[in-house]
């Protein structure tokens, strides 16, 4: 016979079901009354509240190469972390990995959400009591910036107006922001310093200088703002220990990073490496760059981080201070490798310049920062082993 599902009513047992629903009713009673002890009953846990000695930090871009060493930097030296992340550029691996490393509640949570949708940073923002912004997410390729440029002026400009405006509404006063040397173009003089006059030949340098000019805007009469803003060179490198690297997914290769080109070549994932642009106006006619190491560079956000004083907006050059150029870059790479590297010699790429390098006495001055990881060799080694 087809079982209907029903269950009809027995007077005989009316006894017995009016014991299990009293005991159900004592148990849920009991439930209710330890989930509101709890931190987190009705939407509340520790990242929706300020604690006393503990600095709550939105890291946003938190799971892409740059994002995910600082997250894992500030995580070791005990702040409290909040990584948003749309995953389009970055990679929840290293989510997973700081997950494992830091599983104790209210030490880190990732929440997957889009910066450009105005309503969700705002729901961010009100379920969450940051303490301080370090907002790195972006597009941040040069050459797709050529092809793509409304959206790198969506993705980098109008979203970090967004955070701006959520900052505002929900009283978060400290922003660290992550610029680029891109901002500067092509200077006539080398090496580069902060008050060096910013000319951007491309979308991705002139979205970042719009940005920079809406922070610096901003913060005109506002005495209860800190901000620090950091222009950095070319990154290389990962964790010493081997838990995080840079993993750009496959059909971004083409736009990437140098090293990660350099890496794929070691290892045969593409044939070779293109260098693109053999004719600049250099000793060996090939770029000239100022490599900077990302625990380096994640130093440098903790010390502005700490350094960061209201009524007061820090901008600083983070490099090491020495160009060195594409074909010493590939050099390195083949010893610390061990290959071989085929290399095949190509046209410039779009909105490329020749030299750019830091000259980064104001940060070694004012947040007593300077570069550690400063052999090529070494950096890459790191990477691949």
């Amino acid at each position: 016979m087809k079982e209907t599902g029903m269950e009809y009513f027995d007077a005989r047992r009316k006894p017995h079901n009016v014991g299990k629903v009293i005991a159900a009713l004592v148990l849920t009673t009991l439930c209710i009354f330890v989930l509101k002890q709890s931190p987190g009953f009705g939407g509340s846990s520790v990242f929706s509240r300020h604690e006393p000695g503990v600095t709550h930090v939105l890291v946003t871009g938190g799971a892409g190469y740059i994002g995910s060493h600082a997250s894992l930097r500030l995580l070791k030296d005990n702040y409290r972390v909040t990584i948003v992340d749309n995953l389009s550029r970055g990679n929840m691996g290293a989510v997973k990995v700081l997950q494992e490393l830091f599983p104790q509640p209210g030490r880190l949570q990732f929440i997957y959400a889009d910066l450009g949708d105005q309503k969700t940073v705002n729901k961010i923002f009100a379920e969450n009591a940051f303490d301080a912004v370090m907002h790195f997410a972006a597009v941040a390729y040069v050459g797709e910036s050529t092809l793509e440029p409304l959206r790198y002026y969506h993705n980098i400009t109008s979203n970090t107006l967004l955070i701006l405006e959520a900052m505002v509404s929900h009283g978060v006063k400290t922003l660290i922001y992550s610029s680029t040397c891109a901002t500067y173009g092509e200077p006539e003089k080398m090496p580069i310093v902060e008050t060096t006059r910013q000319l951007p030949i491309n979308p991705y340098g002139k979205a970042k200088k719009m940005a920079e000019d809406i922070i610096l805007d901003f913060t005109k009469g506002r005495k209860d703002m800190a901000v620090m803003i950091l222009r950095y060179f070319n990154v290389i490198g990962s964790d010493p220990e081997g838990r995080l690297g840079e993993a750009p997914r496959p059909e971004l290769r083409e736009h990437g990073r140098i090293s990660g080109a350099c890496f794929d070549a070691a290892l045969g994932i593409i044939p070779g490496l293109k260098v693109k642009g053999t004719d600049y106006p250099t000793t060996d006619g090939t770029c000239i760059r100022d490599y900077i190491d990302v625990t380096d560079l994640v130093d440098a956000h903790v010390k502005a981080l700490n350094k960061a004083e209201p009524n007061k907006v820090g901008i600083y050059n983070v490099g090491t201070g020495r160009g060195r150029s594409v074909k010493e870059f590939v050099d390195a790479c083949k010893k610390a490798t061990g290959v071989n590297i085929k290399i095949e010699y190509l046209s410039r790429r779009p909105g490329d310049y020749a030299e750019v390098y830091s000259d980064p006495t104001k940060i070694n001055t004012e947040l007593n920062w300077t570069a550690q990881y400063t052999d090529l060799k070494e950096s890459l080694f790191v990477v691949i082993f």
